[in-house]
């Protein structure tokens, strides 16, 4: 049972907790300074149990969507709405400011995979849900949809471009179906399961095509853009990638880098010349093989970030409202907190179609 640590803390009741694509990483002992006790999860709603004597915005039963990142809202990188890379949530790390349940390197921060969970700065982060909006569509704001839209925000999406997002899992089709506002002519998806690429295509309304059947998809994705290459790529994927033997041996068997970076590296060698290869997908230190001469010499911008949530969560509010989005869409697996074990099973494995799997706590009296 956590406790109120800091006069700003509140402690949140959890309703909702999803796994992510990221937990994943933890799970398979990809990410740096996990350590034994840790309690993961980053994207959960709550009703508020309790606030620090600071705290002026939120009460005592309010329900609310937690950010996964942990803001301080007043330093210099939350004041431009870096909330991804708040300086005072994780002030021994030089680059990712604090997560919730993601291992030492993001804060050592328990997470919202459990009853009840501590939220700092909680007059910053936590948003209060509207009660007009459905629970399950609150949760996948807290991850899924801010990083889905801001993997698109950051490619720069121009009217008739061509987007090409590696990766259909839950970001990767938030991030197909984002890319749509901003007025592309062609979104394609490239992943290696068909159930995804199936879902893929009935949620966002893109191409998809399985990397298996395709002998090169570099060159696929050049043919099919007339050899210039896509206008923009998306990885969505991150460290965890198949599709080269190499960089499946070395950075997730050897684990002589930080995983496999293979997507990136479709990514940077399937964009256009001064096109924009934008990135979501988690990649942990030391470092990863990227061929960084491709980068320099084709002239392409690399944008990356985690999602500054709290930045999107206004616009992203008002399109779930309108009904632009329907984020519940994308769940699949509902399950009780106490199975989370077989959870993880399932969408580690992909089995039974799963592509986003909800825990739901026991309920007290």
């Amino acid at each position: 049972m956590p406790e109120i640590l800091h006069p700003e803390d509140a402690i949140v009741r959890v309703i909702r907790t999803c796994i992510c694509g990221s937990d994943l990483h933890l799970y398979h002992g990809m990410v740096p300074d996990t350590r034994v006790g840790s309690t993961f999860g980053h994207e959960f709603t709550g009703i508020v149990e309790e606030v620090g004597p600071m705290v002026r915005n939120l009460k005592v039963g309010d329900q609310v969507l937690v950010p996964f990142n942990i803001a301080c809202g007043k330093c210099n990188f939350c004041k431009q709405g870096l909330y991804g890379n708040c300086h005072e949530s994780n002030p021994m790390a030089t680059a990712v400011g604090g997560i919730f349940g993601y291992s030492h390197t993001a804060g050592g921060f328990d997470g919202g995979q459990a009853e009840y969970v501590r939220v700092p700065y909680a007059d910053v982060g936590p948003t209060v849900i509207p009660a007009d909006m459905d629970p399950d569509d609150a949760v996948l704001l807290t991850d899924v949809v801010p990083t889905g839209y801001q993997a698109a925000e950051m490619g720069g999406i121009k009217q008739g471009d061509t987007v090409v997002v590696f990766g259909a899992g839950p970001i990767g089709i938030m991030a197909a179906r984002c890319a749509w506002f901003f007025g592309p002519s062609r979104v394609i998806v490239i992943d290696h399961i068909d159930y995804r690429l199936e879902f893929a295509k009935n949620y966002a309304k893109c191409e998809v095509y399985n990397f298996k059947s395709l002998e090169d998809p570099v060159v696929f994705l050049k043919k099919t853009t007339d050899w210039y290459g896509a206008d923009v790529c998306i990885d969505c994927v991150g460290c965890e990638a198949e599709g080269n033997t190499l960089q499946t041996f070395s950075g997730r068997v050897a684990l002589a880098q930080a995983g496999a970076a293979t997507a990136l590296q479709w990514a940077i060698n399937s964009v256009k010349k001064g096109g924009i290869v934008s990135v979501v997908g988690v990649y942990g230190p030391p470092f990863n093989l990227v061929p960084i001469g491709n980068i320099l010499n084709k002239g392409i911008t690399l944008r990356a970030n985690q999602a500054s949530v709290k930045r999107l969560l206004p616009k992203l509010i008002d399109h779930v409202q309108a009904g632009r989005l329907k984020p519940s869409e994308l769940i699949t697996h509902r399950i009780p907190l106490e199975e989370i074990s077989d959870a993880y099973n399932i969408f580690s494995s992909k089995l039974d179609n799963c592509i986003k799997t909800v825990l739901i706590p026991s309920q007290k009296s």
